[in-house]
Order: C-alpha cells, then structure tokens, then sequence
C-alpha cells in the first residue's frame, strides 16, 4: 500500500511558468507563484514550439493548394479506366 502525500510546488523541483503558458487550464497557484502541474520545467516544453500539455493553445494548420497540370490528370486519368 503506498502512501499518497500532497505536492508541494514550492519545494524546488517545479519551476515556475513562462508567459506562453498564461491561461493554461494546467496551472495552479501556490505561494504566490504560479506553476505547471504536468511538467516540472515549463520552459523546455516550449522550447521546441508549442507545448503538448497546453489547453489554450492549438497548433496551426496550414492548408495549401496545388496546382495540377490538366493534361498530366487526363492522362492518368485515360490510364487507370484502361
């Protein structure tokens, strides 16, 4: 049986948020200071672009369009009714 205890986020182990973090549903205040409760050093995580834990902050999808040249379509499209 193991024994649960409570966390401390002041304790030195949690670093607290950067700005990128602000309206996180994963923060939590403690001593005035605010911290992530997923992930000990919030600054790593968005090192690399956007964090995988963030709640308030969806990735960018870009769609693009191209162009297809008309004969090269009728063409594979004659090849595959054959």
């Amino acid at each position: 049986m193991q024994k649960q205890t409570a966390v401390n986020y002041s304790d030195g182990r949690f670093q607290p948020i950067i700005d990128k973090c602000d309206g996180c549903g994963r923060v939590v205040e403690q001593d005035g200071a605010q911290f992530c409760t997923s992930y000990l050093y919030p600054a790593e995580k968005w090192k690399l672009g956007i964090c995988n834990f963030a709640t308030h902050a969806k990735p960018e999808i870009t769609v693009t369009t191209v162009r297809i040249n008309p004969l090269k379509a009728a063409k594979r499209a004659a090849a595959k009714n054959k």
